[in-house]
């Protein structure tokens, strides 16, 4: 699929997919919309008129509490009728394509799909079936790509550490091997310039070059960490991988995970960040997770002002 199809031929948004390719301008164009959205984002009714009789589904193949939750917000803070489509007790279980569910819906009036999908590129061939009118954001596709998580990493790092990315030492943890949350943040660092991006992790659980172009490559998590302004660590996905791949929990632990002596070796004033959900005491200690540096919440936070800027630069 061609990488600007998600462009319009004015280089404005016809979908979400990815963050790959995004232009820089872009990016910061609905990191900016999304500050201006801020206010309406936690509080209220002000924009209950911006889209009122418009509709969003969020067809979520996959389980998810955050990135649903943070939609279906987003969605009704702008006034739109919004859609929870349970995939468990729908015609997929009867064996109904997904571009047949998506039409079948689309049939029914609605103008935006937020979905989720286990299969890589899935949700771009989703956009690809769908009407010109259609609007299409990847809430998570696979390995491949989280294209709002990126884009609320991106806002809590500029909200603490300024605009300016090329003064900054970004280091990512963890397992990054199955992480689309590190593919989309490895775009949006990249894109905005970013002074130093680290990665860290055992050698089986990181991706090959094609993925880590541009990165410094630590084996050394005590290495990895220092000096850094902000630390984003990453789940282990015991889910996607095959057994053996982490010989015990106690032993990634004691060599990748962020404890409170590790984080002392950051910069100071450095952030703790995690897409979440977390496994305490395997890929990050409890307290660190819970202390001053940590912005764990503050993504979160800012999960519905961003989804609400892309909602907002799509529908128009």
């Amino acid at each position: 699929m061609s990488p600007d199809f998600q462009l319009t031929p004015d280089g404005r948004l016809r979908h979400l997919l990815t963050l790959d390719g995004l232009p820089a301008a872009l990016i910061r164009e609905l990191l900016d919309r999304a500050e201006a959205l801020l206010p309406h984002a936690h509080a209220g009714t002000g924009l209950r008129d911006r889209h009122a009789g418009r509709t969003a589904c969020t067809l979520f193949f996959e389980t998810s509490t955050r990135t649903r939750s943070s939609f279906q917000l987003a969605a009704t803070r702008l006034g739109m009728d919004v859609l929870n489509f349970d995939v468990g007790t729908s015609s997929t279980k009867k064996g109904e394509s997904a571009l047949d569910t998506l039409k079948t819906l689309e049939a029914m009036g609605v103008d935006l799909f937020v979905i989720r999908h286990a299969d890589n590129g899935a949700v771009a061939e989703l956009a690809a079936g769908a009407a010109p009118g259609t609007r299409v954001i990847n809430a998570g596709d696979g390995r491949a790509a989280h294209p709002t998580q990126g884009l609320l990493d991106m806002l809590t790092l500029r909200q603490r550490k300024g605009a300016d990315f090329s003064r900054l030492t970004v280091l990512i943890a963890g397992d990054l091997l199955h992480s689309r949350v590190a593919r989309s943040d490895l775009h949006a660092l990249r894109a905005l310039g970013c002074g130093e991006i680290r990665v860290c992790g055992p050698a089986n659980l990181l991706p090959g070059d094609e993925v880590l172009h541009g990165c410094r490559v630590f084996r050394d998590f005590d290495q990895a960490i220092a000096g850094v302004d902000a630390a984003i660590m990453l789940r282990l996905q015991r889910e996607r991988m095959e057994q053996g791949l982490v010989p015990s929990l106690e032993g990634y632990y004691r060599d990748f995970g962020l404890s409170p002596e590790r984080l002392a070796r950051a910069a100071p004033g450095a952030l703790v960040m995690h897409p979440g959900p977390m496994n305490r005491g395997i890929e990050i200690d409890g307290g660190v997770a819970d202390g001053p540096q940590s912005v764990i919440l503050a993504q979160v936070a800012n999960g519905l002002p961003v989804r609400m800027a892309v909602i907002d630069a799509l529908m128009g």
